[in-house]
């Protein structure tokens, strides 16, 4: 259970996916220039991070693996691994496709507000990154679940801050020079957040 913790807090908060890892940065950029909007971008990273651990987690394990019951039924020592990057990317594009249809059916203003950004879930490096992590680590069922959990919250948490000081004191802020206004002043707060965030190393 300790470990569980540990994993949680350090990739929600140590290891943040966007301001330690890099990955993600288009939609973080994207999409943090309203506080609702990334309120709903988060959520739907969320569910397609978590699920598509998890999804991928048990195709890996199932089918892929030296080790897997299929690999071992047809002979295939090697297994299927090096199909790994293909599947793991078909997956997260059909758990978007699901995302994207709810949202557009049930939450057609939120849809209308995250606009080209929802889609590019499927291309976001930071879905696909969790994915093959929990290949690369070895993640047992329930460490896949918490990884994806830790490191999805980690992004909405991340995508919110910006998005509440882009909205409350970036944006109409006269008293910021000309030349940073726009991009220049966004990367710089992000990268003072990524120093701000280096501050929780000492809890792993």
């Amino acid at each position: 259970m300790l470990d569980l913790l540990l994993i949680a807090i350090k990739y929600s908060l140590v290891s943040n996916v966007v301001l330690s890892q890099f990955l993600g940065i288009c939609a973080f950029l994207g999409v943090s220039k309203k506080v609702d909007s990334s309120k709903g971008m988060g959520a739907a990273v969320i569910f397609v991070i978590v699920l598509a651990s998890l999804v991928s987690h048990a195709i890996y394990v199932v089918f892929m693996a030296a080790s897997s019951p299929l690999c071992k039924a047809l002979g295939l020592k090697d297994g299927l691994e090096y199909l790994t990057t293909i599947v793991f990317i078909l997956v997260i594009a059909a758990l978007v496709q699901l995302v994207e249809m709810f949202m557009k059916k049930n939450m057609k203003g939120l849809y209308d507000a995250l606009g080209v950004f929802l889609p590019l879930i499927t291309t976001n490096c930071a879905v696909l990154g969790v994915a093959l992590n929990n290949v690369t680590y070895g993640y047992n069922f329930a460490e896949c679940l918490v990884y994806g959990l830790g490191i999805s919250i980690g992004f909405a948490l991340a995508l919110i801050l910006m998005a509440f000081i882009r909205e409350n004191v970036i944006e109409g802020n006269d008293s910021i020079p000309k030349s940073f206004q726009g991009s220049p002043i966004v990367l710089l707060t992000a990268g003072l957040m990524a120093i701000a965030f280096f501050g929780f190393a000492g809890l792993v």
